[in-house]
């Protein structure tokens, strides 16, 4: 399907907190509408983050996010690729626990350990609405984003006994190396699914040469058996994601990680930066892959394999 790609839409994460925007989903049915609104502007993967519906701050409960897969299930017919990253402070036994208890279709894996910072907004904002979130961030100074290899052994054995496609989340090109290892020893088979996260502090910058450096890095590791797409954290979302499109990827947009429409003007919804990157595509001459050309494009087990 050389003249479609993958539009996934991150609805929420952990990075950004209520403060920064009004329009962040933090609720379930706020997360469950976002996820409808993204699937009727043309995406076909929704990224899940669970929040405290009452403060806004990441959560690894297994009810929370239980009741937020099975809305989006009932309300609209979109690949559901579940967190396994969380957010700061989480056990892995806390993170990996969606998967158990769902078994989803789709789900994030960190192919590897760094410094993850975010400490630095603090120096924009000056007042929060929640006494959470300034130590959320300030946290992050002195946090390193822990995927040992053990971890990621553990977390692999997780997805193979739920047939959970993993989508590897690759900050830098050490985690390539990663990957091939845990595909050399056998815990992952290709073809396997890339998301090449670019922009976040500690991490590789959001640039045109490390985009095209990551790409023929896994090439030369992993051979050619895989699919890829790109996400880049703030003003560099755009640029990245039409990078990605004209060679030949796929894109992530959505709040998680860039609360901007255009310079200056926020973003009321992901649906609206959805919205964005498709007609981008078709500018290109491409369209967005529907849900059921996603699966068989990444091979997936489909919606009846979940349990949710």
């Amino acid at each position: 399907m050389s003249d479609k790609f993958i539009v996934t839409a991150a609805l929420t994460g952990a990075i950004h907190t209520p403060t920064m925007s009004q329009h962040l989903p933090i609720t379930p049915a706020e997360i469950v509408e976002e996820a409808r609104r993204a699937g009727e502007a043309g995406a076909a993967v929704v990224h899940i983050h669970a929040r405290d519906p009452e403060t806004g701050q990441p959560s690894a409960d297994s009810d929370i996010f239980g009741g937020i897969l099975s809305a989006v299930k009932n309300n609209c017919n979109i690949i559901i690729c579940t967190t396994t990253g969380g957010g700061f402070g989480m056990t892995v036994e806390q993170r990996v626990s969606v998967v158990k208890a769902y078994s989803p279709e789709l789900a994030s894996l960190n192919a590897g350990s760094l410094n993850f910072g975010l400490f630095q907004v603090l120096d924009k904002i000056k007042e929060f609405k929640f006494d959470w979130e300034p130590q959320y961030l300030n946290m992050s100074e002195d946090f390193i984003f822990p995927n040992t290899f053990k971890t990621l052994r553990e977390f692999t054995r997780f997805f193979r006994e739920e047939h959970t496609k993993p989508e590897f989340e690759i900050y830098d090109a050490g985690m390539l190396n990663n990957l091939a290892f845990l595909i050399e020893k056998g815990h992952v088979k290709k073809p396997v699914y890339l998301q090449f996260v670019l922009g976040i502090l500690g991490g590789m910058q959001a640039t045109v040469n490390n985009l095209v450096f990551l790409l023929n890095s896994a090439r030369e590791i992993i051979g050619d058996e895989f699919v890829w797409s790109v996400c880049a954290a703030g003003r560099h979302q755009f640029k990245m994601c039409n990078l990605a499109l004209l060679m030949g990827g796929n894109t992530r947009v959505g709040l998680e990680d860039n609360l901007y429409l255009e310079k200056g003007k926020m973003a009321k919804s992901s649906a609206e930066q959805v919205e964005k990157i498709v007609r981008i595509g078709k500018e290109h001459g491409l369209e967005p892959a529907t849900a059921d050309e996603t699966r068989k494009i990444l091979n997936l087990k489909g919606i009846g394999g979940v349990k949710y």
